[in-house]
């Protein structure tokens, strides 16, 4: 082929994957409403992630059984260092990272959480760049100005009004979307070997075990028998919509079209966690957090795009 029809053919986007990444962001975005309600029936931060985990492992184990049972050519690629990494990856992913982020809820809104975990998208393009040999676009650096402008503007604000916790809070969901950043880099190495289900479950399942045992220790076992029925419908919740499936969907589109691509459509989930956060928790909507939250989806759209601009130009 003449190389100026290369240069020329279109590049074909995968809708199947970027459905699948903004299924998993929509659900995700529900998370922090559950964890708000349930601290505000005076529940711990371990034994609202140990909540989350104990209904969502008997799930990914028995997919787990499911999957190594009938496919031989899995249980021959899952050796014992492919098994220990993908528990590893999964415990960086998804006990690490969200542990601080439940810690990180505890002292600010549901909103201002989803906005600066939203910023995970410029975390994956640096590490990309620092760890895993990707290329540096500058062109991006406006667009991540542009967001952390809007956050500066709503963090101003709640410095103002609320500022007790604040700073803590904030470093801790921060901590978050670093740790969730660099899980995707190393998930989705794992997942090329093995696929994204099978990673999925081990990875849970581990993060999901160690939930649970910290929760043990801090909380106690008691301390399950005197949470309300409402309280195990959270739970539920959580599990499900929070967890589940939005980590197949978001690991699913991770494996079809990469980390950088799938960070990339998360811009759906700030705007369901804030409509639900107003309506349901009651929280605050002035116009800061309207030009804080501007500014965010704006640089991260302008991101979005001049990403995948990028990756058809690569």
């Amino acid at each position: 082929m003449p190389p100026s029809r290369t240069r020329s053919a279109p590049l074909a986007i995968d809708m199947i994957g970027y459905g699948l990444a903004l299924g998993g962001a929509a659900l995700f975005s529900t998370k922090g409403i559950f964890i708000k309600l349930a601290f505000a029936e005076g529940v711990s931060t371990e034994a609202t992630l140990a909540l989350r985990m104990l209904v969502a492992l008997p799930v990914y184990l028995v997919i787990l059984i499911g999957l190594l049972r009938r496919n031989d050519r899995i249980r021959a690629l899952l050796t014992p260092r492919t098994f220990l990494a993908c528990m590893g990856v999964g415990a960086l992913g998804y006990y690490v990272s969200s542990y601080l982020d439940f810690a990180g809820l505890a002292f600010v809104s549901a909103q201002y959480e989803r906005l600066v975990l939203f910023t995970y998208p410029f975390f994956v393009l640096l590490f990309g760049v620092w760890f895993f040999g990707d290329r540096m676009n500058w062109k991006l650096l406006p667009a991540m100005l542009t967001t952390y402008a809007g956050l500066l503007v709503i963090f101003t604000w709640n410095l103002a009004v609320q500022p007790e916790g604040l700073l803590l809070g904030t470093v801790l969901v921060l901590g978050a979307a670093l740790t969730f950043a660099f899980y995707q880099h190393l998930a989705r190495r794992q997942m090329l070997i093995i696929g994204s289900g099978l990673f999925t479950c081990i990875g849970m399942s581990t993060a999901a075990c160690l939930a649970i045992g910290q929760s043990l220790l801090v909380d106690g076992p008691a301390s399950y028998a005197t949470f309300s029925p409402y309280i195990w419908f959270l739970g539920l919740m959580l599990g499900i919509f929070g967890t589940v499936l939005p980590s197949f969907l978001l690991n699913a589109g991770i494996a079809r079209i990469g980390a950088r691509a799938t960070a990339s459509t998360a811009s759906l989930g700030p705007i369901i966690t804030i409509a639900l956060a107003i309506v349901i928790l009651g929280e605050q909507f002035t116009i800061f957090h309207a030009i804080g939250t501007a500014l965010v989806l704006l640089g991260s759209s302008l991101f979005a795009r001049l990403e995948n601009r990028a990756r058809g130009e690569a």
